[in-house]
């Protein structure tokens, strides 16, 4: 049986932060992540030639500091590179019909009557308790929001966010201290999963890809960690990052009060798929992404804002319960291009957190669980503050200062 002071059982930016901070620490933490990638919702597809496009995550901003703080220390930022022109620029499907547009360009678009008659009331409101229909359909007006505002909001988490919590846990956007020395937005050579491929190497941190864990047992000496192939580990720390499915399951038997409320978190199913074409096969303009209002899909995002010469790749966010015969007709008709033309597309299924109303509570209730828990547990992922990658990191890092704490016995 092998020992070590942390285990993290899966290898997104959610265990990969928690792993490069306990490492920081000086303690030896070994990452178990059973895909033979790290990264997780970082998925950043590659080419044999090293062309890359994301098929998860997309955008990182100056504002994500605990991710910044992981690639200074990992030498990262020695590969990151700014987003483009195209980043300013989208594509609005309505109705068979293309719009290119700026954000200022959008606004044009929105009945500034509603406007006039929603904002004042809706500024004074607030966004305390609500949901993000409440909140913005109340400050733009009810037809601005449906018609335009719904389908771009519903793009960033490839889900409808209309009962998504306008703010605090949950919610999509939150206000952050930006690092200026950093640009705006940005990316890395590589993609952004690169990021959890240079942390993984850092002093005090093993990793093990390909290892399926199947138990976490508490004794009176830490945990025994249990995993495929019959392999044992011994730890006085364990932080399960993994899927909230698989969070779940692995809690079940031994923790079942903090399994159970963990599902009370409500999860959809997301359903990407990405192609490479080359560039002379394109007809559409250099944009960021395109948002259909009503469509099969959610979003196609590009990647434009970090351009090649010869190629561009996009990445398809559908909505379930489409076969892969649909997702490639309806791409090919985007694209304009044969679907023969897509035969080389990758996908990609996940199942990510939907939180609701009360998802600040809920997460209160799960934390009030894990410190009625006599061992040194963690959780994080991304069902807690929010699906942000920076949410994910600094979840992971409040969850390492806490389990660390010389206070917990």
């Amino acid at each position: 049986m092998e020992k070590c002071d942390v285990v993290v059982v899966g290898g997104g930016i959610s265990g990969m932060a928690f792993a490069w901070k306990a490492a920081q620490s000086g303690r030896e933490v070994l990452l178990l992540e059973r895909s033979d990638r790290l990264g997780g919702c970082l998925h950043s597809h590659r080419l044999d030639d090293g062309f890359w496009f994301e098929m998860g995550a997309h955008t990182t901003y100056n504002s994500y500091s605990g991710l910044l703080e992981i690639a200074a220390a990992t030498g990262a930022t020695d590969n990151l590179i700014p987003r483009g022109p195209a980043r300013a620029q989208f594509g609005l499907l309505h109705r068979g019909e293309y719009s290119w547009l700026t954000p200022p360009r959008l606004l044009l678009k929105f009945s500034w009557i509603g406007i006039l008659f929603s904002f004042p009331f809706g500024i004074l409101r607030g966004k305390e308790k609500k949901t993000m229909s409440e909140y913005y359909g109340g400050l733009l007006g009810r037809g601005n929001y449906e018609r335009f505002l719904r389908p771009f909001l519903a793009a960033v988490p490839s889900q409808s966010a209309d009962g998504f919590p306008a703010a605090g846990p949950g919610s999509l956007f939150k206000k952050r201290t930006r690092r200026e020395e950093y640009p705006r937005s940005f990316g890395f050579e590589g993609g952004l999963q690169s990021v959890c491929e240079k942390a993984a190497g850092t002093a005090n941190l093993t990793v093990k890809r390909g290892v399926e864990v199947e138990g976490i047992l508490p004794g009176a000496e830490g945990f025994t960690v249990k995993a495929s192939g019959g392999s044992e580990y011994k730890a006085d720390v364990v932080s399960v990052a993994a899927p909230l499915p698989a969070a779940i399951s692995l809690l079940r038997d031994d923790f079942s009060a903090l399994a159970a409320t963990l599902g009370e978190v409500e999860t959809v199913d997301i359903e990407s798929v990405g192609v490479v074409l080359p560039r002379e096969k394109c007809w559409m303009p250099e944009i960021a992404f395109l948002v259909p209002t009503d469509d099969i899909f959610w979003s196609a995002v590009t990647r434009d804002p970090f351009p090649d010469l010869e190629r561009r790749a996009f990445a398809f966010h559908f909505k379930p319960g489409h076969s892969r015969e649909e997702k490639l007709r309806r791409m090919a008709e985007i694209l304009k291009v044969d679907a023969g033309e897509l035969e080389g597309a990758v996908e990609k299924r996940l199942s990510i957190p939907a939180p609701a109303r009360g998802h600040g509570e809920l997460i209160a209730k799960i934390d009030v669980g894990l410190s009625s828990v006599p061992w040194r547990l963690a959780l994080t992922g991304n069902y807690f503050q929010g699906l942000a990658i920076e949410d994910c990191i600094q979840r992971s890092f409040e969850e390492c200062a806490r389990v660390l704490s010389p206070e917990i016995s």
